[in-house]
């Protein structure tokens, strides 16, 4: 799904602009599947995409290949940020959740608060109900902001991009132009301050392994190979969720 925007899109704008596009695709996903059985809609739960990353690791080129393998949006900090500062896209968004989901996203939002969520700040509960409304709808990529911590396992591919430092130190100096020591301190700056915003407001250890499905070595590996382990990530854990659903043992 193409969600390029134009160069003199402001923030505010493309992120108009991707929400109107993700409304429409969940809109006609919905007729499509009750045209298909004749019934009145209904939509099982839809997997996403969480992808957490260190700094210097190309997460954006990633998710961006991801969404174009699979056809789904792609949400970057950004994006997500912009989401649940926005009350208009906000609100929205939360109200294309259709009844039938609801609860899901309100048992999922409880949960969450009450197992593993310690932060008081109103932003941050903005950004937990955007995310998580995101991923009620499904067929969508997340970048950082925590959705790796946020959204449901049992929905949701948890992925993780790393690298050695110095690989990721070259990475960041080249991609903004900087020298080696500007970059290198930058690179610290960034790793500590997402470790601290996960550490501090989902009570998570984001370099914990155990906190994701699949954590690659991004510097090891080609962004269109990423993505295609990712994307193969993906269907192995939608058929192995089936064949559960099912009752069937695991392959």
């Amino acid at each position: 799904m193409d969600l390029k925007t134009s160069s003199t899109d402001t923030p505010r704008t493309a992120g108009s602009k991707l929400v109107e596009k993700a409304f429409k695709h969940w809109e006609a996903r919905r007729r499509a599947a009750a045209a298909e059985a004749n019934i009145a809609p209904t939509i099982p739960h839809a997997f996403s995409i969480a992808l957490s990353r260190e700094a210097g690791t190309p997460a954006t080129a990633v998710a961006q290949e991801v969404g174009r393998l699979l056809g789904w949006q792609v949400y970057d900090r950004q994006l997500l940020e912009e989401i649940a500062q926005d009350m208009g896209l906000h609100t929205n968004l939360l109200e294309s959740v259709d009844e039938r989901r609801q609860s899901w996203l309100t048992e999922a939002l409880e949960s969450l608060m009450s197992v593993s969520f310690a932060s008081q700040s109103g932003f941050v509960h903005h950004l937990v109900k955007t995310v998580l409304a995101l991923g009620t709808h499904g067929e969508c990529v997340l970048v950082g902001r925590g959705a790796a911590f946020i959204l449901p396992p049992a929905t949701t591919l948890r992925v993780s991009l790393v690298g050695s430092v110095p690989e990721r130190v070259a990475a960041w100096g080249q991609m903004l132009g900087i020298s080696e020591q500007k970059a290198a301190d930058q690179v610290r700056t960034l790793d500590r301050q997402r470790a601290d915003f996960v550490l501090s407001h989902f009570l998570k250890n984001p370099t914990d392994p155990c906190n994701f499905d699949l954590v690659l070595n991004a510097p090891r590996l080609s962004v269109v190979q990423l993505a295609e382990l990712i994307a193969e990530a993906l269907r192995r854990l939608v058929a192995r969720q089936q064949e559960k659903s099912r009752g069937k043992p695991p392959a």
